[in-house]
C-alpha cells in the first residue's frame, strides 16, 4: 500500500462531484492538493472545506491557460486528471459545438496537461499519474458522441504510457467509474444501474490510488458487464 500523507497531488477538475469529494478525502488523508478548475469562486469554496490547499485557476481548452498552470502549481508528486463533460447525443442528432467540446475536455485536455508533466516526472525518475476514465471507454454506446469516444482515447493513451513509462519511475493507472451522481448524470433520462454517490465513488478512486495496480473498474458486477460487451463480437452488438 502507499501512503499519500505528505505527497502533493494537482487536482484538475476539482470544483464539482467526484473531483469536489476526492479532494477532501486526500486532504483528510494528509495530502497536500493544489487544486484546478475554470471557476475560481467553487475553488474558494472548496478550499474554506480543506485543511491545507492552493487554487490554481484553469481552463484545459485553453493551451495558454495550461502553460500558466504549470508555471504556477511547482513541484507535484502526482497528478490527478478528472476533468469531464458530458451531454447525451445521439448521432441523429450530432451537434458538433457540444460534441468535439467534450473531446476537447475530457482527452485533449489531459494531452495538453501530461505533455508538460510527464516530461518533469521523467526527468526526475518519479511521479504518479491518475487518469479517471469511465466504463463508458469499452463500447461505442447509444447516444454518447463525443462522450464514449473521449473516454475511449483516454483509455488507450493510459496503455500506451503504461507501456512506455515502464522502469522510468512514473507510475500510471486508469480509474474507470460507472455512474455517479452528479449534475452531469442529472441529464440522463433512463436507469442507470448501481448508481453511486460521490463519496463513494472518491474512496475507490482513494483506494485505487494507494495500490500499484494500473487498472480499476467499479462498481462490480456492473464494470464486469460492460467489459463482457466490450468484447463481444459485433454481429451479436448491432444485431437488427
Amino acid at each position: 500500500m502507499t501512503s499519500l500523507s505528505g505527497k502533493t497531488y494537482w487536482l484538475i477538475g476539482a470544483s464539482e462531484g467526484l473531483g469536489r469529494e476526492l479532494a477532501k478525502q486526500l486532504d483528510a488523508q494528509g495530502a497536500q492538493l493544489v487544486v484546478s478548475a475554470r471557476k475560481p469562486e467553487r475553488l474558494e469554496t472548496l478550499r474554506s472545506a480543506l485543511s491545507q490547499a492552493r487554487i490554481v485557476v484553469m481552463d484545459v481548452t485553453d493551451r495558454k491557460s495550461v502553460q500558466q498552470a504549470i508555471e504556477c502549481i511547482g513541484e507535484i508528486d502526482g497528478v490527478i486528471y478528472n476533468a469531464g463533460t458530458y451531454e447525451p447525443m445521439q448521432a441523429s442528432e450530432w451537434d458538433s459545438e457540444k460534441a468535439l467540446t467534450m473531446l476537447d475536455v475530457n482527452f485533449i485536455g489531459a494531452m495538453r496537461v501530461l505533455g508538460a508533466i510527464v516530461p518533469r516526472f521523467v526527468a526526475k525518475g518519479q511521479g504518479d499519474v491518475t487518469l479517471i476514465g469511465s466504463l463508458a471507454g469499452y463500447r461505442g454506446l447509444p447516444a454518447s458522441i463525443g462522450y464514449s469516444a473521449s473516454k475511449a482515447a483516454l483509455r488507450s493513451l493510459a496503455e500506451t504510457m503504461r507501456f512506455d513509462l515502464r522502469g522510468t519511475g512514473v507510475d500510471v493507472r486508469l480509474v474507470n467509474p460507472g455512474f455517479i451522481k452528479t449534475r452531469l448524470t442529472q441529464k440522463n433520462d433512463f436507469h442507470m444501474p448501481m448508481l453511486m454517490t460521490p463519496e463513494k465513488a472518491a474512496r475507490r478512486v482513494i483506494k485505487a490510488m494507494e495500490r500499484r495496480r494500473f487498472r480499476t473498474d467499479f462498481p462490480a458486477p456492473f464494470s464486469w458487464a460492460i467489459r463482457v460487451f466490450g468484447i463481444l463480437p459485433d454481429w451479436i452488438v448491432y444485431r437488427r
